[in-house]
């Protein structure tokens, strides 16, 4: 294992992060939308009121307070709903304790002297976001395990205090002094950025293919492109929130065309996307349909611009359905199933690598699509399906031993 995990610390990866502000679940739907469009992994932490303000909070009540995470998928289900679609107005105020999958699990508190392979270790079972008391002191016990910032070892502020300490159980584990209730929140893709900052020290991990790894899940969620787009809900998986829209052929491989997912829907027009999650096919959901569909068959939305993810200001304005309005590009000709794999797909075309593909090549993809999962296809084809890397997978892939590594390259 790379001693990069050991050496470092939790409170490594807080610095220059804001604080948190929780997101209550009595907060609506639309504020959800405003907000959701900045924040890591296309989804909000969401907290139950405190019962006592001004008074110091236990760990373990914090823990019970933390709700679930909701992200775009969960808020487009939602509005795709019959009875939500008749009024977007109520449906928009909303709470979004309405909205949520509960689940407390997804969260846990650290402290900020926390190994960073511990901190690894429990998002590899699950949790998505870690809550970090912002301290306002260090004090590490010796210069291998004292904090690193900036490039340079902070030494020890109590020598004395050090010494003593050595002959502790803890003497292997930094300190630090937190400040009363304040906190910042890292999640995966936080540790990902400081992973691929140290490529180095992860040698020869990171320029290993992902098939060689075993980072490549097999299972996958996945609906045929003539389906109706609405059993993307019904099969979409919650780590990732994903699912493949795909083509089987006569030989029974998954072509993918495209995904319904979290990550691509984070910044869409949310309103005219449950509109297409609810009438339209999982083909044209994800291809593009103007050229489709006649005139009178577009459905006018009146939409206020600050419930469109990344909206800014602006008053109501009168929107027609397009498929440019979920993040799709048209096609230049009428989208059908049969003719699908020919088709000018644009930013619908879905992230994809190859089996053959390097790690450090795999995050570099993630991070600067800020996706949570690529999909991955065969190495002689561009569209035939295998599986998916999550970050799951990664934080397995880079937490093995470099020796187990070398004896599985050829």
């Amino acid at each position: 294992m790379a001693s990069v995990f050991i050496y470092h610390v939790v409170g490594d990866l807080t610095v220059g992060k804001p604080e948190l502000v929780e997101f209550s679940e009595t907060e609506t739907v639309e504020s959800a939308i405003r907000l959701i469009g900045e924040c890591t992994e296309g989804g909000i932490p969401v907290w139950k009121k405190k019962l006592h303000k001004g008074l110091i909070e236990s760990a373990e009540s914090r823990q019970q307070r933390f709700v679930g995470i909701v992200n775009s998928m969960d808020i487009i289900a939602f509005l795709a709903k019959e009875s939500n679609s008749l009024d977007q107005e109520k449906a928009m105020k909303t709470p979004v304790a309405e909205v949520v999958v509960p689940n407390n699990s997804l969260l846990k508190e650290v402290d900020a002297g926390t190994r960073l392979i511990d901190a690894l270790e429990m998002m590899k079972q699950g949790v998505r976001r870690l809550l970090v008391p912002k301290s306002v002191v260090w004090k590490g016990m010796s210069k291998r395990f004292s904090i690193l910032y900036n490039g340079k070892w902070l030494k020890n502020l109590d020598n004395s205090s050090s010494a003593a300490a050595g002959s502790s159980s803890n003497s292997n584990r930094p300190s630090s002094t937190p400040s009363r209730d304040k906190f910042c929140c890292l999640s995966r893709e936080d540790v990902l950025r400081f992973i691929i900052g140290c490529l180095g020290a992860l040698a020869p991990i990171p320029l290993s293919s992902i098939s060689s790894l075993g980072a490549i899940t097999p299972q996958y969620s996945h609906i045929d492109a003539s389906s109706p787009a609405t059993e993307a809900i019904r099969n979409r998986r919650q780590d990732p929130c994903a699912v493949a829209v795909i083509e089987t052929t006569p030989s029974g491989q998954h072509k993918i065309i495209g995904e319904i997912s979290a990550s691509r829907l984070w910044k869409c027009d949310y309103v005219a996307a449950a509109w297409a999650l609810a009438n339209l096919s999982a083909g044209q959901f994800v291809m593009g349909v103007e050229d489709s569909m006649t005139p009178a068959s577009f459905p006018d939305f009146s939409l206020n611009s600050a419930i469109q993810g990344g909206g800014s200001s602006g008053g109501s304005r009168l929107q027609k359905f397009s498929s440019r309005s979920i993040g799709f590009f048209s096609n230049p000709t009428s989208p059908t199933v049969s003719d699908v794999r020919t088709m000018y797909r644009g930013r619908s075309t879905p992230l994809t690598c190859k089996v053959t593909s390097s790690l450090a090549a795999v995050m570099a993809q993630m991070l600067s699509h800020r996706a949570t999962h690529v999909w991955v296809t065969e190495d002689d084809s561009e569209d035939t399906l295998v599986g998916l890397v999550s970050y799951t997978d990664i934080l397995f892939a880079v937490t093995k031993h470099p020796s187990t590594v070398a004896a599985q390259m050829p």
